[in-house]
């Protein structure tokens, strides 16, 4: 199981906000590109970035950073959400060197994009599920949606993408334990892996995904535990190697 740094962008920086109110935000650094090193460095082997502001205004606002860390690590996978709304979009990511389109808001929305995008960049499509109490959330989690997070996964799987991201939006940057049991039984409902995201807070938290990674869960994105220092992200990566395999 991967563990995944999220590098968060808001104006240029990196920031970090909690169940994504764009108002209650911490700017962890002015430089994305070495806080990008920060974790190579520490051994992280895919990097997951986020346009905060892109995912409010429907179209790539901190797309140059982007482009900058793409260039600075061309060996590293990298996947992007935020503001991913077309085809034009998910191509110039691609072609700066990302290596994964993560569609959120506009999947709900326009679910044949969907399939659009997994036909014309095959392999390279992720659906980024947010959900509360089991119901999809959208546009930057302000809206709540009436659709069940295991029904639109499960019609995204047979659209062909990689992977589905499945957030907990009312854990997500809270520190307060992620959903592990709504986790596993969206991985149980499809064939495609979930990369988990949303509430990790220590090594523990690292143990109890390990515990149902088999399920098919191939990856834990983290945020706030690896910036306020509750979880090291090295250790949480050896131990995932170790016991999730």
């Amino acid at each position: 199981m991967l563990l995944i740094p999220a590098i968060d962008l808001k104006n240029g920086r990196c920031v970090r906000l909690r169940q994504g109110r764009m108002d209650d935000e911490t700017i962890f650094s002015d430089d994305p590109v070495e806080v990008a090193g920060r974790w190579v460095a520490e051994g992280a082997r895919r990097l997951h970035l986020v346009d905060l502001n892109g995912a409010f205004a429907g179209k790539p606002v901190n797309g140059e950073v982007i482009r900058q860390i793409a260039a600075a690590f061309p060996d590293l996978p990298i996947q992007v959400g935020g503001g991913i709304r077309d085809e034009e979009t998910v191509a110039a990511y691609l072609e700066a060197g990302v290596n994964f389109a993560i569609i959120g808001t506009q999947a709900v929305k326009e679910p044949e994009f969907v399939g659009r995008a997994c036909k014309r960049f095959p392999g390279s499509i992720i659906v980024g599920l947010d959900a509360k109490d089991g119901m999809v959330a959208i546009e930057g989690w302000a809206k709540l949606t009436e659709h069940p997070v295991t029904e639109l996964a499960q019609r995204f799987e047979q659209d062909g993408v990689a992977a589905i991201v499945y957030t907990d939006i009312g854990r997500d940057g809270m520190l307060t334990g992620p959903n592990i049991a709504a986790t596993q039984a969206l991985a149980e409902a499809i064939s495609i892996p979930v990369i988990a995201s949303g509430g990790i807070t220590d090594i523990e938290d690292i143990a109890a995904l390990c515990e149902v990674a088999s399920s098919g869960i191939s990856g834990a994105i983290t945020g706030r535990a690896i910036y306020e220092g509750t979880l090291d992200f090295a250790q949480g990566q050896r131990l995932a190697d170790s016991a999730c395999g």
